[in-house]
């Protein structure tokens, strides 16, 4: 099985040797989101927890800029959901948990399968997925150079990493696999739990793309994902960086993040009104 630290980065490695084309001008270095750090300890024991999945969590509570929140009970993100307790399936039974979607390949689904009870029904959205043809909505070797640019300058513990989270915006098969995520979310009468490896890079994009479509100030979308790294335990498993270049990779290729939503993700406006009727509450 792959590493939580690898997993995610075959959109920067591989796929490259398919798509390299001529890179773009490099776009200014963006600036830096405002510093966010995860939320303390004791405010994430209330939320609830799966005892063998640590990055399980509520995406619900945060307010949006408009004076709204984002209802709780309605989606979760998580690491794997390949080694689930009877005890920590019936958690996801109580919490009224329908859907699974899982962002994971198919190496990694195939070596490590959800275990799910019955009553959640699963549906795969893999952001790497190369079955549909492989292209992009911005040069390859732009975003790449880009990417490995940006690692250097904000001295990235994982390279790798600095380059994928373009991908994530760039790749279509990251593209069809959001809007099927997002898709699922607001056709679901019950609630649904994403997830990747290890919750955090590819599930931490989804998570992202979600709660600004809701209106969640960008800080706080910052604090829901580095909060990944107390849920972890390790102070290095997401940076603030990583995300930067995916919204910088937003606004370069798209002009901005309706753009994107609507172009690159292709979600139509009644999705989108779903979305936002199924989780927003006053």
């Amino acid at each position: 099985m792959r590493t939580p630290r690898t997993s995610g980065v075959l959109l920067g490695t591989a796929l490259l040797a398919c798509a390299l084309t001529a890179p773009p001008a490099l776009a200014d270095v963006p600036a830096r989101a405002p510093a966010a750090s995860a939320p303390a300890a004791a405010s994430l024991s209330a939320a609830p927890r799966l005892a063998t999945a640590a990055n399980f969590r509520d995406l619900g509570g945060y307010a949006t800029a408009d004076g709204h929140h984002v209802r709780s009970g309605v989606v979760y993100r998580s690491n794997s959901l390949a080694n689930l307790s009877d005890a920590d399936q019936q958690t996801l039974l109580s919490l009224g948990i329908t859907l699974d979607v899982d962002l994971r390949n198919a190496k990694e689904r195939s070596d490590d399968p959800d275990r799910l009870p019955a009553g959640i029904a699963y549906k795969v959205a893999d952001v790497e997925d190369l079955t549909h043809g492989i292209s992009f909505a911005d040069p390859a070797l732009g975003s790449l150079l880009y990417g490995f640019l940006m690692g250097l300058i904000t001295g990235s513990s994982d390279i790798g990493q600095s380059i994928a989270y373009p991908f994530m915006v760039d790749f279509s098969g990251a593209s069809r696999a959001y809007r099927d995520l997002l898709t699922s979310i607001a056709a679901n009468p019950g609630a649904t739990v994403f997830h990747c490896t290890a919750g955090k890079d590819r599930t931490g994009w989804g998570a992202a793309v979600l709660l600004t479509l809701l209106g969640v100030p960008k800080a706080t979308v910052y604090q829901d994902y580095l909060a990944s790294n107390t849920y972890l335990g390790r102070p290095d498993a997401v940076e603030s960086s990583w995300l930067d270049e995916a919204f910088h990779e937003v606004d370069n290729v798209y002009g901005g993040f309706d753009g994107y939503v609507h172009k690159g993700l292709g979600l139509s406006d009644a999705t989108i009104a779903a979305l936002r009727a199924r989780l927003l509450t006053s």
